[in-house]
């Protein structure tokens, strides 16, 4: 196929994933049948693996040699909200302008996506000496959930891959490491009385204030020691507070209050440690004045999300590869989080490595430029050569 060709397949691949809505509260089987039937048409197998509700599936699918190594081509189909943004166009439906490609995920990460399935029947043409591997996800909007059973499937049933390419957009370079995150949600139940008179109440609200003017506090002493060498800006762990609520009325003494908040680290802060400092706060110095005004009121925290730091290592295999393929030089690092690091923690040596701007994603009016595609395009291309030579692995020396 001419690359003229695969730039139009991708971008018309590209429009059909972005009709789907695959806000991550949404079940996105209907995206994955679609890619499977693509796939299935090809005379491309795949195996899915599903979420407890079974509304959920990630999708894995190989091409050549059924054989230990290859490279994995990884993606997440889920996309975030667009609920309050203000678009020019409707989100679902994509359209072009100005060598751009507007729509809801086409830079994170449907782009990288539509690229991997254009250029699957030029990989059934060469001959492929290792294997080349599809693995798409759900739910990594909100804290690569997905990846986890996907990954498990692998280690357990497949023959392990050699490195990860995770798709992200990097406009393009290389990205060997990023920051692990961790996510909570504490709610304090309080009392609700009338407001006429407080002490017969216990005000939840007043509580959480508590709790985030010490986030707040935590914060500023994490900055103050930030390492001034760290290759992460900012060069330091940063405290997430995006949600907080509580509370019916003005007259009403607030029952339940729930803040959601947690913390991006840098490799060298520990996760366990800044748990237990928000936590020892709440049980000495917020839950027994609680408990002081009333047996019945309480405090409880639950981790929503834990999402695994990707360690640099300008050595491993992966980035080894993309440096290879493309002669870049350097690798940098990144603040925000992928499923990278789960493969790395499951085995799997991973790089961050896509078309697009991270400026660009989650915002309204999201957009990629067709010429970040047709690089990618060309990428993908010198993959597939490196892939087809006698001993492709021979780049990797001894480990």
């Amino acid at each position: 196929m001419k690359r003229n060709d695969i730039i139009k397949t991708s971008i018309a691949i590209l429009n059909e994933l972005v009709g789907f809505d695959t806000t991550s509260r949404e079940s996105n089987l209907a995206i994955i049948e679609h890619i499977r039937s693509y796939l299935d048409n090809l005379g491309i197998e795949s195996r899915l693996t599903h979420d407890s509700t079974g509304t959920k599936a990630n999708l894995w699918a190989t091409i050549g040699p059924n054989s230990i190594g290859g490279v994995v081509l990884s993606g997440h189909l889920d996309v975030v909200p667009v609920d309050g943004q203000q678009w020019s166009h409707d989100p679902f439906d994509m359209r072009q302008s100005d060598g751009k490609l507007f729509g809801r995920g086409v830079v994170d990460m449907k782009g990288f996506i539509a690229v991997c399935l254009a250029m699957a029947p030029q990989m059934l043409k060469q001959d492929l000496q290792l294997p080349i591997h599809f693995a798409f996800s759900y739910d990594e909007e909100i804290g690569c959930v997905g990846v986890h059973g996907l990954l498990k499937d692998v280690v357990d049933n497949l023959p392990l891959p050699r490195a990860v390419i995770v798709g992200e957009p990097t406009s393009m370079k290389i990205i060997g490491g990023h920051k692990g995150s961790r996510s909570f949600r504490t709610t304090v139940k309080g009392v609700p009385a009338h407001s006429s008179d407080p002490r017969l109440g216990v005000n939840s609200i007043m509580a959480a204030a508590r709790i985030v003017t010490f986030l707040e506090s935590l914060q500023s002493e994490l900055s103050d020691n930030a390492d001034p060498n760290s290759p992460f800006d900012p060069p330091y762990t940063t405290i997430d507070l995006g949600i907080i609520n509580g509370g019916t009325a003005n007259n009403i003494i607030p029952e339940f209050t729930a803040i959601e908040w947690g913390y991006r680290l840098v490799p060298q802060d520990n996760a366990d440690d800044i748990q237990k400092r928000v936590i020892d706060f709440i049980d000495q110095e917020v839950t027994p004045p609680l408990k002081a005004q009333s047996i019945n009121a309480s405090v409880s925290t639950e981790i929503t999300n834990n999402m695994i730091a990707l360690i640099p290592d300008d050595q491993s295999p992966a980035e080894q590869l993309i440096r290879h393929i493309t002669g870049l030089n350097n690798s940098g690092v990144v603040s925000f989080g992928t499923e990278a690091g789960a493969f790395q923690h499951s085995g799997i040596p991973a790089v961050v490595f896509g078309p697009g701007s991270i400026k660009q994603a989650h915002q309204p009016d999201e957009f990629i430029e067709i010429t970040q595609l047709e690089e990618c395009i060309d990428f993908v291309g010198k993959l597939l050569n490196w892939a087809q030579q006698e001993n492709p692995d021979a780049i990797f020396g001894s480990d």
